[in-house]
């Protein structure tokens, strides 16, 4: 491990858990990105603008960290764009599949104890590795 960061990782997680919670607590909702954003695509009465403000809230944070702590956010990509492309639509009908994504189930879902949830996650988690071994051990870690 090169990039071995525990001390980064713990106050990451304890953000995002705080983050979380307080979505749910203050809001009422469950802060799954792929939910959220299928919301802002499929706009229902008066239920955009927070929405909205949530994916502004992740770019801006990506984007803030970029400026001031670029060395944070890797840009190189070692794969094609053909591949980037398709692992996306991938991801993106998993989570439909799936009724949610990894942010809704693995960290709102695993919290509130759903037994949905823990299926689903390990599903993706399941899934991920044996993609994870089968483009490294079959297609020499490149598609």
């Amino acid at each position: 491990m090169d990039n071995f960061t525990p001390i980064a990782s713990l106050i990451g997680g304890i953000l995002i858990g705080l983050a979380t919670a307080g979505m749910l607590i203050f809001n009422g909702r469950i802060a799954g990105v792929s939910g959220i954003f299928s919301g802002v695509l499929n706009a229902s009465k008066n239920d955009t603008a927070w929405r909205v403000a949530f994916i502004g809230g992740l770019m801006g944070g990506g984007l803030l960290t970029m400026g001031f702590y670029p060395e944070a956010i890797s840009s190189h990509i070692d794969r094609s764009v053909l591949s980037v492309i398709l692992a996306g639509l991938l991801v993106g009908i998993g989570a439909r599949l799936g009724s949610g994504c990894t942010s809704g189930h693995g960290v709102c879902g695993i919290g509130r104890l759903a037994p949905r949830s823990l299926v689903a996650t390990a599903v993706f988690m399941t899934t991920g590795v044996i993609a994870a071994v089968v483009v490294g051990q079959v297609f020499g870690g490149s598609i």
